[in-house]
């Protein structure tokens, strides 16, 4: 089994913190988005994974690259770096990993993260997985017959489909038929959006009537913009809590303070006359001094001081006064 996981943008919606760091290099929960997502399908699929091919933008840099082989060897699987250095769409991007479009594979986007236990479906040509949504006309959503295969994909339904929203994780019994379709897109110049789509070759493989069937995850949780990976990190500290998984280092150093679980907290975290928590991550090194936090996500070696923030996403090595009023923050920064 292979994991293709395509990331080429940094994550413009994620600014100011995806202009040093591509997002899913975010930590969630003390984890980097894309090794937690990883790991969780490596997980759910309870199989040997032999390769994880991760598609990035050449300006990641060698330690990004460096950071995604050791996700993959940490799985014992080979890492392979692939570039895709024009944003031209979904089915541009996986095709980028040509060379490693062969066998079983999971493709998944890493800006989402799941929750799940399942079975593949073995007489599957490919499954898609879904998440039941309330308002289905905002996603790209599957179509079922009376034998609850996938018979459609509909992008953003105006009229009632269904309520089953793609999550933007596939499988495929064997890539290279996916790989052979996307290549007759890209030949016969298929564009929607300006840009080549994974669903365009889909389609020519449902059109030849392979089989796809749903598959549905416990939770979905997207990391595409600020309020959304905050509220990621809280569901996901909820779960990991719950798992008895250990959240709070050793290593933390606390005076007159108080933490309210669930919260990750990092090795060499300082708390000094500060109330910490429910909901919150802090990375490593990261200051707190007459601070009252929940619901928050702060990395590593911040200084934060007589602040009281709900709702909030700082960056590594930033520095906060709440006394003061005179202020300096990066471009794409937001007060609210």
């Amino acid at each position: 089994m292979k994991i293709i996981v395509p990331m080429a943008g940094r994550g413009s919606r994620l600014r100011p913190h995806t202009l040093t760091i591509p997002k899913p290099l975010i930590p969630i929960a003390g984890k980097p988005i894309v090794h937690r997502l990883v790991e969780d399908i490596a997980g759910v699929l309870n199989q040997d994974i032999e390769e994880v091919a991760f598609i990035i933008h050449e300006s990641f840099g060698k330690k990004v690259e460096d950071e995604l082989i050791a996700i993959a060897e940490k799985l014992g699987a080979k890492g392979t770096i692939y570039y895709q250095n024009e944003a031209l769409g979904t089915g541009h991007a996986i095709m980028c990993a040509k060379d490693s479009l062969t066998g079983s594979a999971v493709i998944a986007y890493a800006d989402t993260l799941i929750r799940a236990k399942f079975d593949l479906d073995q007489t599957a040509d490919s499954v898609i997985w879904v998440k039941q949504v309330e308002q289905p006309e905002a996603f790209g959503v599957v179509n079922l017959n009376d034998n609850n295969e996938i018979i459609e994909l509909v992008e953003k339904p105006q009229e009632f489909v269904s309520d089953l929203a793609v999550i933007g994780i596939y499988y495929f019994k064997d890539v290279a038929v996916l790989k052979n379709e996307l290549q007759s897109v890209l030949d016969n110049n298929i564009i929607h959006g300006g840009e080549y789509q994974i669903n365009d070759g889909i389609k020519q493989m449902m059109a030849k009537g392979m089989k796809f069937v749903p598959g549905e995850v416990d939770e979905w949780m997207d990391c595409g913009n600020k309020d959304v990976t905050v509220e990621t990190n809280s569901r996901m500290l909820g779960f990991l809590l719950n798992d008895g998984e250990k959240l709070i280092s050793d290593v933390v150093r606390v005076e007159n303070s108080t933490v309210i679980e669930p919260c990750f907290i990092d090795d060499d975290v300082v708390l000094i006359n500060s109330i910490v928590g429910p909901n919150v991550s802090l990375g490593k090194g990261t200051h707190l001094t007459n601070v009252k936090i929940q619901n928050s996500l702060v990395q590593t070696h911040a200084h934060i001081r007589n602040a009281k923030l709900d709702n909030a996403m700082i960056g590594n090595h930033a520095t906060f006064d709440g006394e003061f009023t005179s202020i300096s923050i990066g471009d794409y920064s937001v007060l609210e």
